[in-house]
């Protein structure tokens, strides 16, 4: 109990630096919202340092004083940018108000080691902050095309109607175009139809391959499994080229077939990857039991051994099933005008048209991501708690 014990209060040589610091990149970030970076970068380390300062050694009370910093910071975006600037101003005044106070009484410390040094100490929580800043750096594209899709208007853009949080600058026309378009019904029935087998066929194959790469009398083992995993190391374009004149000799190019086979072809490393993992905790002992028990390879390998790699299996699976759905270079190449999948539509709605149903789109195929994810998560730790790496 004694290392979550906050360590004694901190010299202000330490932590008003660091939130003056800190504010300089949300000054860096309000300035140039407002055309003047630099502007934004001073005052934000001078305001939020010396706020620091006054809360910590004047006000001393933490909860007074990072409610009227909220407070303040919200005013102060409101009369900035209006509501949203508003609210955003009050993020920022909850995270300074409790960064300050987290920095000034040690709190810091509290959840790590007590004999790290102060260049470990720094180097913890820098990479933590790298980290989040990737994190952010990957899902900022996310997080604006989300609420553009529901934008009242034909734009890419956001309107001032929606920057004021007005209900007339949002509506739900672009899904309402994308449910009764022709054009992208008929790219969503092709995906459809192409994933589910091009899926069938990666996990088919993808299984009994990791399963007869991961035997230690088969040679040629570590080229074999280059060879399998290839599609997913060489580049698209690359792929999507040679399998477009294999297929032009041997009458597949344009076919449905030809697309189920080239995004199997795509989908089949993930499948790879993910059951040889499972396999990497299998005990080969319950197979040898089986077989000393009479049952055959086919009875072994479904009734104890797929069980236990299932997990592995269905993750590879939805992999797959990802890959071809979202897979659009590789449809472009061998597909036909009669194959045009939902990320073929998306490209072409780009490329001709610009439409913003594109953004409802987009946003619909991110929210089935996150749920595969999700369940490519439970499943992972459902083959841990299988495998007895972790408690049930």
């Amino acid at each position: 109990m004694a290392a979550l014990t906050p360590i004694s209060r901190t010299p202000v040589s330490f932590y008003v630096p660091v939130v003056a610091a800190a504010g300089a990149f949300a000054g860096l970030l309000v300035g140039t919202a407002q055309e003047n970076s630099l502007l934004g970068v001073i005052l934000g380390a001078v305001l939020l340092g010396g706020l620091a300062f006054v809360m910590t050694q004047i006000v001393k009370a933490e909860k007074p004083a990072r409610w009227a910093l909220v407070v303040l910071l919200a005013l102060a975006g409101f009369a900035l940018g209006g509501i949203p600037a508003g609210i955003i101003g009050a993020l920022f005044g909850w995270f300074f108000g409790w960064f300050s106070f987290w920095l000034y009484e040690g709190r810091y410390r509290a959840y790590i080691a007590p004999y790290l040094t102060p260049g470990q100490v720094l180097w913890h929580f820098t990479f933590r902050v790298i980290c989040g800043a990737i994190l952010v750096f990957l899902i900022t594209p996310i997080l604006v095309v989300m609420p553009l899709s529901f934008n009242a208007q034909n734009f890419f853009t956001f309107t001032p109607e929606m920057l004021r949080f007005d209900p007339a600058g949002y509506s739900l026309k672009h899904y309402r175009d994308f449910l009764t378009n022709d054009d992208w019904q008929n790219a969503l029935a092709n995906s459809v139809k192409i994933a589910p087998m091009a899926t069938l066929l990666s996990v088919s194959f993808g299984t009994l391959a990791a399963i007869g790469l991961s035997q230690p009398h088969v040679p040629f083992r570590r080229a074999i499994m280059a060879i399998l995993i290839s599609p997913m190391i060489v580049p698209l374009i690359i792929s999507a080229a040679g399998m477009y004149f294999f297929y032009s000799r041997i009458g597949l190019q344009g076919t449905y077939i030809g697309v189920v086979l080239a995004h199997a072809a795509l989908g089949i490393p993930f499948v790879i990857i993910t059951v040889t993992a499972t396999l990497v905790g299998f005990d080969n002992s319950l197979t040898r039991a089986a077989a000393n028990m009479g049952a055959g390879p086919i009875t072994t390998f479904f009734r104890v051994q797929m069980p236990l790699i299932l997990p592995g299996v269905i993750s590879g699976g939805l992999f797959a099933f990802i890959t071809s759905f979202d897979e659009v270079v590789v449809v472009l190449f061998v597909g036909s005008a009669g194959q045009k999948t939902l990320p073929w539509q998306m490209f072409t709605g780009l490329r001709e048209q610009i439409s913003p149903t594109i953004l409802a789109v987009a946003t619909i195929l991110v929210i089935v991501s996150i749920a595969l994810l999700t369940v490519v998560e439970m499943l992972r730790r459902r083959s841990e708690r299988l495998r007895g790496m972790s408690p049930a």
